[in-house]
């Protein structure tokens, strides 16, 4: 092992890993099921806060996904920074493995997709949530293990320029340049014109072809925070403050960008790059003094066992598995006990248990998905 470095597991990241996903597997029914059946302004706000951005601007449900994309790249210094340590890896066997995953990745969002409903080329969506996790992370790996790190924060700050000139000043054929709509921004252009397969949205895909390049640097972002927390010659609590002080800088540079450059999670802008890079930053200095720090451990084993297998239950709770069913088929007798107004919660309650009781399965049985 290199002088000065940490090799070991952050519990934090599965935590944090596994809170992120919680909200779109279970966690977001639970809380629009409960505001529906309630009038707490909290719940409400918390409902409010688990549905995307109509177009412009940012709430938390706008953040699950950069965020899972940050947390995969800020594994990669303990990862890939491990197997470089290793003399018997070679640069390219660590880059075929990333093109492996990739791949599977790719694959695995077309088969969420529907692919296994083939309705013909033109009705099949290639683009996908997974395939821009697979993009980004793959490009930020070859970055991460072909540059130092100078060069690393050059192609940061040189991608998130060269996105934002391109869409500024690139004319779009019937709308021109700097046009920031559904219709008229160059990414969905580019969709239009190159994008295999079905557009999720008609005239744009949110998951499109040049918008996957700016979600490079939400990966990029965690690998200088992975290579940062590796350190060991600068203390926890130190490496807390860090990770604060630069969420809120890059919080104040994506506001600052907004009235040029719309916060936007379709488009993917820059300053949704910054924005969502900042809070990933604060979660994870929160999570990491909670948890590495303090050592207040006792409430993270439900979100380690969703973190563990994060890509398991994705593709579960999206098709593979109906947690509906079973939840109806465990707990109905229960369900009915309840008012009726209340039964909605109780089924997403139940659902949430269900999954839970399933990762933990898992997690005992040390079954996780490697990809």
């Amino acid at each position: 092992m290199q002088k000065g470095i940490n090799s070991t597991r952050l519990q934090s990241l599965d935590a944090l890993r596994g809170f992120d996903m919680f909200w779109i597997i279970s966690g977001e029914g639970l809380i629009h099921e409960w505001a529906k059946a309630s009038d707490n302004s909290t719940i409400n706000w918390m409902s409010s806060q688990l549905h995307h951005s109509e177009w412009n601007g940012f709430t938390f449900y706008d953040l699950i996904f950069p965020l899972f994309i940050f947390i995969a790249g800020l594994s990669m210094p303990y990862s890939i920074g491990k197997q470089l340590e290793n003399p018997q890896n070679t640069k390219l066997f660590i880059l075929k493995s990333l093109f492996k995953r990739a791949i599977i990745l790719i694959i695995l969002g077309t088969i969420v997709n529907g692919l296994f409903k083939f309705q013909g080329y033109e009705n099949t969506r290639i683009a996908s949530v997974l395939g821009r996790i697979a993009l980004s992370c793959l490009f930020a790996g070859i970055i991460f293990i072909y540059t130092e790190l100078r060069t690393q924060i050059i192609l940061f700050f040189g991608i998130l320029i060269a996105y934002f000139l391109l869409l500024k000043y690139v004319p779009v054929p019937d709308f021109g340049a700097g046009i920031f709509t559904k219709e008229g921004n160059l990414s969905a252009y580019i969709d239009r014109l190159f994008l295999p397969g079905k557009l999720h949205r008609k005239v744009y895909d949110p998951e499109g072809l040049l918008s996957t390049l700016p979600a490079i640097c939400n990966a990029l972002l965690g690998v200088f925070v992975g290579q940062f927390l590796r350190s060991v010659n600068i203390s926890k609590i130190k490496k807390v403050i860090a990770m604060s002080a630069t969420g809120f800088v890059l919080l104040l540079f994506a506001w600052a960008w907004n009235p040029i450059f719309p916060i936007n999670k379709i488009m993917w802008t820059s300053s949704f790059v910054l924005c969502s890079g900042g809070f990933s930053l604060l979660f994870m200095a929160f999570f990491y003094l909670i948890i590495d720090v303090l050592e207040i451990k006792f409430w993270i084993a439900p979100f380690v066992w969703i973190g563990m297998n994060s890509i398991t239950i994705y593709l579960a709770a999206h098709g593979l598995i109906n947690f509906e069913s079973t939840t109806l088929y465990l707990f109905g007798g229960l369900i009915q006990q309840v008012a009726i107004t209340w039964q909605p919660v109780a089924l997403a309650g139940g659902i949430v248990i269900v999954q839970l009781g399933f990762l933990y399965f898992l997690y005992r049985q040390k079954w996780f998905l490697k990809v």
